[in-house]
């Protein structure tokens, strides 16, 4: 028939359009990471420009702001950079400092510009700096917090006066500066956009201004840009079953493999001093050597079943010898989080992104008892138990039902174990013998028979 080949090809149509859309996908995913726990999160860097001198020069207020709902940024924090358009120079700032001031020999008397770097990075000043220097949100070391666990300390806020360096000072009434980076791993910034002008509150709330102009960058994470290879997994295990099912060989690195980097073996002592990387880096893992190679593992104990409620124990394990995780969090995604009926030792807030379904939750820890996750050897783990309740309709034990689908730390996704490898319920019941009848009854008894047949 005739249209046997039209039919034919409509469907090879569609089947390259569903190829395309997931090629796509996986594209957008790679490159911007999107997370479909927090579909919204971003860091934004927000440049609102407060004043125009007549000299041409102004004051900006730039404020960098975390908008995700359980990924921080935490030591050495962020290093923000760009590059300017035209000659412009940072005479002063407040609330951070350029890492360098760079060559400032063009310019002549008693004050020099505070940079002159065509792409100056600026980092945030440590608490305690002096008085003179601060503004309100500033000198928090560069660590943000989360929105859920932290909103206070999200913000980090500072203001520079910025002129010409030469003669040409027209771009700094139109031009903005390009290049944005936050110096940290898995963020990507896009290009500046315009916006409404940002609007201030003054005295108490009762009076409002605004800046003269405002634009905003938009900074996404990536785990594929951050890392190589994930950095944390998941063991299980379950009162009704001996196995314990470890976390999956190489989840992080092979051990042995060329280029996994330095780990330390059962019995060694670990180094002594960190490893000091330049410019205020994060220093490498040294890990404790195991099959999977992880700076981090979570294990998820089913531990107890009650007749209306059932108990898991939850231990996360740090295993980098030259790390502490301050600020740490967890977030899990199984569908009887929807009733908790308790958590114990951690912080617990559900994370309802999409309205209704109660499937997702956060877990941290408590200020000042166990809120910093140690590095190995110095009682590196922290640990909760949670009660949930058992809903009636879809609370089961089979088919791994009992365990998560989907474990992060700090924002990375871990390592899940194959589903054909969670501990199963026992195949068949175990036979259980009545109990035996009380010695008084037997005598009882033996008594009544001699008394019928005497």
């Amino acid at each position: 028939m005739d249209w046997m080949p039209c039919l034919l090809c409509m469907k090879q149509r569609s089947l390259n359009v569903v190829v395309l859309i997931f090629l796509l996908f996986c594209f957008v995913s790679a490159t911007y990471g999107y997370d479909p726990l927090d579909p919204n999160g971003n860091i934004t860097i927000r440049w609102d420009v407060i004043l125009e001198n007549q000299d041409s020069s102004q004051d900006v207020r730039i404020s960098i702001v975390n908008e995700q709902l359980f990924r921080h940024v935490e030591l050495p924090g962020w290093k923000l950079s760009w590059a300017w358009v035209g000659d412009e120079v940072i005479w002063n700032i407040e609330g951070a400092e350029a890492t360098e001031q760079g060559n400032c020999s063009a310019f002549k008397g008693r004050q020099l510009p505070h940079c002159c770097l065509k792409e100056p990075t600026v980092i945030d000043l440590l608490p305690g700096a002096p008085y003179n220097v601060q503004v309100a949100n500033c000198c928090k070391g560069g660590v943000l917090s989360s929105m859920v666990q932290d909103p206070v300390n999200r913000l980090a806020v500072f203001q520079m006066h910025i002129g010409s360096g030469g003669s040409n000072s027209s771009n700094l009434k139109t031009g903005m500066p390009a290049n944005f980076s936050l110096g940290l791993r898995g963020y990507t910034c896009g290009d500046p956009v315009q916006v409404p002008p940002t609007k201030f509150y003054e005295d108490h709330g009762r009076r409002k201004t605004q800046a003269l102009a405002t634009w905003n960058v938009t900074c996404i994470y990536s785990q594929f840009k951050s890392s190589t290879a994930p950095t944390c997994c998941v063991s299980l295990s379950a009162f009704y079953n001996e196995t314990i099912v470890p976390c999956p060989k190489c989840s992080c690195a092979c051990n042995g493999q060329a280029g996994t980097g330095e780990c330390v073996k059962p019995g060694e002592l670990p180094p002594t001093l960190q490893q000091l990387s330049p410019h205020n880096e994060a220093p490498k893992a040294v890990v404790q050597c195991s099959d999977f190679m992880c700076p981090v593992k979570v294990h998820w104990h089913v531990k107890q079943s009650y007749k209306e409620y059932w108990r898991v124990k939850i231990t996360v394990t740090n295993l980098n010898y030259v790390k502490n995780y301050s600020e740490w969090n967890l977030v899990v995604l199984h569908p009887n989080l929807s009733n908790v009926t308790q958590v114990f030792s951690f912080n617990y807030k559900p994370l309802n992104t999409y309205g209704n379904i109660n499937d997702t939750g956060m877990f941290y820890g408590i200020d000042h008892y166990n809120d910093m996750l140690l590095q190995a050897g110095e009682t590196g783990n922290v640990q909760t138990e949670m009660l949930m309740h058992k809903d009636e309709g879809i609370f089961t034990f089979r088919e791994g039902w009992a365990f998560p689908r989907k474990i992060s730390f700090n924002g990375d996704d871990c390592v899940m174990p194959s589903p054909d490898m969670y501990p199963r319920l026992p195949n068949t019941a175990h036979f259980h013998a009545p109990p035996s009848p009380p010695p008084f009854f037997i005598v009882f008894t033996m008594l009544l028979l001699i008394y019928f047949l005497s």
